[in-house]
């Protein structure tokens, strides 16, 4: 993530050259304001580092009544919750890699990217708990340093601090977003991506209304920590 450059993003949401009126934009594709919150710049930054030289989404697809064009399984639409896809099975011990990015000083909220098979999550069914839950406690395992007994409310406190979490997977063709809201905590996945493959290397997102959701993202219990103290983690 040093060195990566912040993908450049239009008044409207829209990806660089993609925004243009003769760009890769198709007929109902349009910005809708998720794409102006940190979730849609975290997507593009995931994007970026785990998926160089593929075309990125100009906006987002609206799905209604849980349908798009070219959307459905194994995504669907989870009411006010926004989108979940299907997994067909969970095994242990992946390791996916990860990326942490930190936004804002006094009060922090972190940011974590994660790339890898679906299946690492642990569940069937990944919806926007399930993901928070994972995010979190891979962030707890990245901050928290074996050796220093010091790092565990540092890494509690960066682990209560996610906010916004991508997850590519690419061999699947499959990322999900999801995002807490700062003021009533509600946690949704408003942005699905649909992920081409080497000849095609496009991707689309699609972008469901999150009016409020009720879940509320936990606190890892029991996070088994492995990971190295993630200093320096960039900002976005």
């Amino acid at each position: 993530m040093e060195g990566v450059r912040e993908p450049e993003v239009g008044r409207d949401g829209r990806h660089g050259r993609a925004a243009d009126a003769g760009g890769p934009g198709r007929r109902g594709e349009f910005a809708m304001e998720v794409t102006r919150r940190p979730i849609w710049r975290l997507l593009l930054r995931g994007l970026g580092v785990y998926l160089p030289g593929w075309e990125m989404p100009a906006g987002a697809l609206r799905v209604r009544d849980g349908s798009a064009d070219g959307f459905g399984p194994p995504a669907y639409v989870n009411g006010d919750a926004g989108f979940g896809v299907q997994i067909p099975d969970r095994r242990k011990g992946l390791e996916p890699d990860r990326e942490i990015y930190v936004r804002g000083r006094e009060n922090p909220s972190f940011g974590i990217v994660v790339a890898g098979p679906a299946a690492a999550i642990g569940s069937r069914v990944v919806d926007a708990d399930a993901l928070i839950r994972f995010a979190r406690r891979l962030t707890f395992e990245e901050l928290f340093d074996t050796g220093d007994a010091d790092s565990v409310p540092y890494a509690v406190r960066g682990a209560r601090a996610v906010e916004n979490a991508v997850f590519l997977d690419r061999a699947a063709g499959i990322g999900l977003c999801v995002e807490v809201d700062p003021a009533t905590r509600a946690v949704t996945c408003p942005l699905y991506a649909r992920i081409g493959g080497p000849a095609e290397r496009t991707v689309r997102a699609y972008g469901a209304p999150t009016n409020g959701a009720t879940s509320h993202g936990a606190t890892p219990q029991g996070a088994s920590p492995q990971g190295a103290s993630s200093q320096g983690a960039s900002r976005y």
